[in-house]
This record gives C-alpha cells, structure tokens and sequence, in this order.
C-alpha cells in the first residue's frame, strides 16, 4: 500500500527542529508524498505569524513538502481540539494514510489509551465539570481528569495537541495512523540553540539578536528580507474596536463577564500582553484570551463560528511535481471543492479568509498591503521549481 502522509503547522517561523522533523519523516516513510496542512496567517495560540503563507509555502516546498493546503482561520485561530478537528478532517479528504506530529513524550500507544478514555470512559465527563467547577480552565481540567483516571500526566503543549489530533481520527473513523517523533526542545525555553522553539527565535528576533543558526537558510532569507508584523502592531486596531463597540458579546468566547473585564482593562493598557494579563484569570488562560482578542480584532462572531463547522473546501496554496501527480490521482474521488484560484468557487470562509487577510496587511507598507490582499484572490498556487531557492 502506498503511503500518504500528512503533517500540520505553523511555520512561525520554519526553524531547524521543522527541518529535523522532515527529515525523520522521509526517513520513516521515503518516496511518499507529504501533505501539510498550514495555519495561516495568524495562529492556534492568538498570535501574528512573522512570514504571510505564501512566503511560509515556499519555504515548505523548498524543504521538502509536496502538497501545502490551508487551514482556515476558524480552524487555525483555535483551541487544541477546534484546530486538530480541521486539521483531520482536510488530510482525510486528502487521503492521507499517516499522520506524523512532534510530541515531548513520544508515546503514541499512551497517546490512544488517553484518547480511549477521552471517548470512552463512563467517568471522564463528569469529572471534568467537577475541575471546571473548581475554577480550573479547560485544558487543566482535561488533564487532571486524565490524571486522576489513568495515573498518568500530560501537560505539554505538543502531547495534549497530540491527544487532540489522535482524538479526531479516531472519533470520526478516519483511516489515518498517527505516528511520533521526539520533540528536541522545550517549546517554552527562551533559550536560542541549533534546534530552538519558535517561540525563543520570536523573541530573539524582537531583541535584535542573530537566530542565524537556529533557522533553515531560506527562512533567514526571507526574516531578513521582509517586514516582520509584531501582535502589538494591530494593538490600536484592536483598542479602538473594543472602544466603539457596544456589544461584545457577539464575538467568539465572549461572554459577558469577560466583556466587562475587556472593556475596563482596555483603557489601562498599551499592549496585548498588558491587556492579556489584566483580564486572565485562573479559569482563562493566557492563551484563550489572546484568541479571543484575534476574534475581536478579525469580526469572528459566534454566528460564524457556528457556521463553520467544518471545512468545506481544500485551498491549495502549492506543490511540488510529486504533489501534482498525487493530486491529479485523487482529484475524481474528492467530496469538496479544490481550490486553486479564489473566484472560481464563492465560499462563505473563503470570503472571511480574504477580510482576515485585509486585517493583516493593515500594519504593513503601502506596497506590501496591497501585494497581500492581492494575493489573496489573484495568487494562484505556488509550483516548486526543481532548483534551490536559497541561493536568491
């Protein structure tokens, strides 16, 4: 049986522990097509991303990917459970065989047992409103639950998305086996090394100091040649949004006691991170607000995120000529659209992908705006040519 396999990211940006977890996948499976499904422009924990996704595909494809899909704003803007179930659900239609992900464990057999529990154990529910109760947030009563039923803990962010993804194959019958592959580093140190978290390379860039070593060649380029957004540049936006809008409440996760913290805390802040930390609370994690600041600062309402409850098309955004021959096999027996030019398929989340685009380029120079809303609708998938792009 051929192997397909799918993997997911961010790419925020792409550094060499991306580059070592292609290189463990083509040595797991070699000569299969990889998939990538790509978080956007903005990502799963409510931040900027540094390159725009086209730039973020080059990248992908230079290294090694044969086919680059989008994963769509309320998918990729999301919690562990929202973004794994897009995720799935696009390497499904793509019939994807095998899924591999980083994990600071890896323990997939743990992994399934936890998800086993998850799905299936008489107690789990329960338990977890008691932890909700209690004042705990989500993700921590998740994982007490889990605790208190199996004796084991996971509390790292690549394990619990692990979980996620696991947990939405499994509850929708998808035929995909996950896989792991060693997590190198810590994805909370601020510590920059050869294999550095994103994170710590995020914040070395925002000091000023040379991440050179920690990043693929191409990335390099590209952090040196662009203007790299930071999350305080749509600060304003987002302060004069909260300011003249009288109800919050019709955004994602906004309920009213939230509303109120947001809109007294609003005023005495000058950054996300101020703001973020004058509203989080035991039950909120900084995460989940930062989330929903994107919301509000990106119109994503609950009408809409009701209504998006599933992907209901594949925008590709690139692919290789292993890609395109994988593609050409599949096209007939696909059950959504394949998109790979903006108007030939009118979408209610393609046309909230275009406004979230035009959030984006808001803080960028006039050239560069306009090229990224332009792109949006007018870019037509990006083909990798057979040479190396690092030598632009």
């Amino acid at each position: 049986m051929e192997h397909i396999v799918g993997i997911v990211a961010e790419y925020n940006p792409f550094h060499n522990g991306h580059l070592y977890h292609l290189q463990k996948v083509k040595e797991m499976f070699p000569d299969s097509p990889i998939v990538l499904v790509l978080g956007g422009n903005f990502t799963q924990r409510g931040e900027v991303s540094l390159l725009d996704k086209w730039t973020k595909t080059k990248i992908a494809l230079n290294y090694g990917i044969d086919l680059v899909v989008e994963l769509p704003f309320p998918f990729a803007v999301a919690s562990a459970d929202i973004f794994a179930e897009g995720a799935m659900e696009l390497l499904h239609h793509l019939g994807v065989t095998d899924f591999v992900f980083g994990s600071e464990t890896d323990d997939i057999e743990g992994i399934k047992q936890l998800v086993e529990v998850q799905l299936h154990h008489p107690d789990f529910n329960s338990l977890v409103q008691v932890y909700l109760r209690m004042g705990y947030n989500y993700p921590t009563a998740l994982s007490k639950s889990l605790e208190e039923i199996t004796g084991h803990t996971y509390k790292l962010p690549n394990d619990i998305l692990g979980i996620s993804y696991v947990k939405a194959i499994k509850k929708n019958n998808y035929q995909i086996e996950p896989h792991t592959i060693k997590r190198t580093n810590d994805y909370h140190s601020k510590e920059l090394k050869e294999i550095s978290s994103a994170t710590s390379i995020r914040q070395a860039l925002k000091e000023k100091k040379d991440i050179k070593n920690s990043v693929s060649a191409l990335t390099y380029y590209y952090l040196k040649k662009e203007e790299l957004p930071t999350i305080d540049d749509y600060f304003l936006f987002l302060k004069y949004k909260i300011i003249t809008n009288s109800n919050l409440t019709s955004y994602q996760l906004v309920d009213s006691g939230l509303e109120t913290k947001i809109k007294k805390a609003i005023l005495q802040s000058h950054t996300f991170d101020e703001l973020i930390n004058k509203v989080k609370s035991k039950n909120l994690t900084y995460a989940r607000i930062s989330r929903t600041l994107i919301y509000i600062l990106c119109d994503f309402t609950k009408e809409l995120a009701q209504k998006f409850k599933h992907v209901k098309y594949l925008r590709l955004l690139g692919f290789s000529q292993k890609g395109q021959k994988y593609l050409n096999t599949i096209k007939k027996e696909l059950t959504i659209p394949l998109i790979s030019k903006f108007t030939r398929e009118k979408d209610p989340m393609l046309e909230y992908e275009y406004l979230v685009t035009k959030v984006y380029a808001l803080v960028f120079s006039k050239e560069k705006s306009h090229k990224l809303i332009e792109e949006e609708y007018k870019m037509k998938p990006i083909r990798k040519e057979e040479k190396n792009e690092t030598n632009d």
